[in-house]
């Protein structure tokens, strides 16, 4: 279901722009002034099926009693709020979902869904040298999160995003493992180490007959001209692209995900949404963003979060697929 083509869809979206109070302003491209709507009116249709459309009222059903928990980085909070909005828009009494003390989680009829920011997902320390303390990443040791969300009934995990030079300061001291930091090392070679850290704790400390445990692939960037700070776009970008072959090559990462999967004693749903996201160049917030202080902010593009309502709504649809898929008698 992750093969296929966007179609026009006038019954998009789910829900009216500007309508969900829940979204952060930066992905409220409505409220920050884009004049274009065309972007909204596109449904995903697999070429092997036909997915349901996403049945909020169910989906509650389904949910009633337990935890679901989003871990990862911020384009996971992207995907978040669109579940919330999505769930938000089919109930009628809408002060029955509600946001608990300003935190990232909210509950409808006792369920319970949590965002956690945990972009690396393992744990972020620091080392003592002889030259003084610096900043580290143990690929070793999972996130203390972990705490928070290791009996959650469904459980949504991203990792990529931060996974770049100038986040893990070029690779150089900053990885770690035991005692010893890497002076030197790729940061693919890292991100493949952390998933197995990953991997081996889903494995020792998940009950698989109980929680599904989900992973998102990495949703890809659509910067012309340059990275984020150094004058990338994707402004004026109207309709999704249409010729496969202009998309991007597929994600190295998502392939160092795919060899750790398979060697899990957990199955783990893999919502593989690279491709049917990178035909989406024009979902990107782009300059239609809060204002921002800082000069290198005022001219940086948003090509990689998402507006909402928007593509991310999408993901869920397919989330709710999963979930269809995972549950007895479905």
């Amino acid at each position: 279901m992750f093969k296929g083509r966007w179609v026009r869809d006038d019954t998009m979206p789910y829900y009216p722009p500007g309508s969900c109070p829940y979204i952060d302003r930066d992905f409220e491209c409505h409220l920050n002034g884009r004049p274009d709507n065309e972007f909204l009116k596109w449904r995903w249709q697999p070429d092997d099926c036909d997915i349901p459309r996403f049945n909020a009222t169910d989906f509650l059903v389904r949910l009633r009693g337990k935890k679901l928990v989003f871990v990862g980085d911020s384009l996971n909070r992207n995907m978040w709020e669109s579940l919330v909005c999505l769930l938000r828009h089919a109930v009628e009494d809408k002060n029955r979902v509600y946001e608990i003390s300003g935190r990232h989680e909210f509950k409808k009829k006792g369920s319970l869904l949590s965002d956690l920011s945990s972009p690396f997902l393992v744990k972020q320390s620091s080392f003592r040298g002889k030259n003084g303390s610096f900043d580290t990443l143990r690929l070793d040791l999972m996130d203390e999160t972990t705490s928070m969300y290791h009996d959650a009934d469904v459980m949504i995990f991203n990792t990529g995003h931060w996974w770049t030079h100038e986040k893990t300061s070029r690779g150089e001291d900053y990885y770690q493992e035991g005692d010893y930091v890497h002076p030197r090392l790729k940061a693919l070679e890292a991100y493949k180490r952390a998933l197995t850290t990953w991997g081996r704790w889903v494995d020792r400390n998940v009950d698989g007959n109980r929680t599904q445990v989900i992973f998102r692939g990495y949703s890809v960037t659509h910067f012309r001209g340059g990275p984020w700070n150094s004058g990338g776009e994707c402004h004026k970008e109207t309709e999704p692209i249409f010729n496969e072959t202009h998309l991007a090559k597929y994600p190295t990462k998502m392939k160092a995900l795919e060899y750790v999967i398979k060697g899990m004693q957990i199955p783990v749903t893999y919502l593989n949404i690279s491709r049917l996201s990178d035909y989406r160049k024009d979902g990107h917030p782009s300059i239609y963003r809060p204002n921002y202080e800082a000069v290198q902010e005022i001219h940086a593009q948003d090509c990689s979060h998402w507006c909402l309502p928007g593509v991310p709504d999408t993901w869920n649809e397919l989330l709710y697929v999963s979930l269809l898929k995972s549950s007895p008698g479905s």
